[in-house]
């Protein structure tokens, strides 16, 4: 599992590419297309905590014996359905959440700099803008993720396993030269 130690890095990382990334947009529409990606991202693994909780084993054994790709790395998330579950729902999440407001903090100052008016209100607004849409969607997404459980976690397994074979495939190619 992660640790704290781990998350304080992995946010550094994050946070550092965000901010650079952020800085480099000169359009505040991307800006706000970067703040919108990360809520989103935010949900995403929400979703993808909730439902390898909620997740069951049983669904998932069948594809596994006709050896269906991606079924045995689901099966492996629903195994480990606490650890999954604290990654992808404390860790990526709350990253999400402190990059959000960060980046609509960004927003906020660029707007009263180019306005050159107050931000007491852009700030407020940017506050519960990001918040409506966090915990709107997280609060959406949570029936989906509880009725959906093993398909979700199907299609995450189907993914990883992608991710490995593919990246199987470049270690190959870089051994054989």
């Amino acid at each position: 599992m992660l640790t704290g130690s781990g998350a304080f890095f992995l946010a550094i990382l994050v946070g550092t590419g965000s901010q650079a990334l952020l800085e480099s947009l000169a359009s505040l529409v991307l800006a706000f297309v970067l703040l919108l990606a990360i809520i989103f991202t935010g949900i995403l693994f929400d979703i993808i905590g909730v439902a390898a909780a909620a997740a069951r084993e049983a669904g998932l054994h069948a594809k596994a014996a006709r050896r269906v790709m991606g079924a045995r790395q689901a099966l492996n998330l629903v195994r480990h359905a606490h650890t999954v579950s604290s990654f992808c729902n404390d860790v990526v999440g709350d990253i999400c959440a402190t990059l959000s407001g960060a980046i609509g903090a960004a927003i906020v100052f660029r707007l009263a700099g180019s306005a050159g008016g107050s931000a007491l209100w852009a700030s407020i607004l940017m506050t519960a803008t990001i918040s409506g849409l966090t915990i709107g969607g997280k609060a959406w997404s949570k029936g989906l993720a509880i009725n959906q459980a093993n398909e979700i976690i199907f299609q995450v397994g189907r993914l990883m396993a992608w991710v490995q074979q593919a990246t199987a495939l470049l270690r190959q190619k870089k051994g054989k030269r």
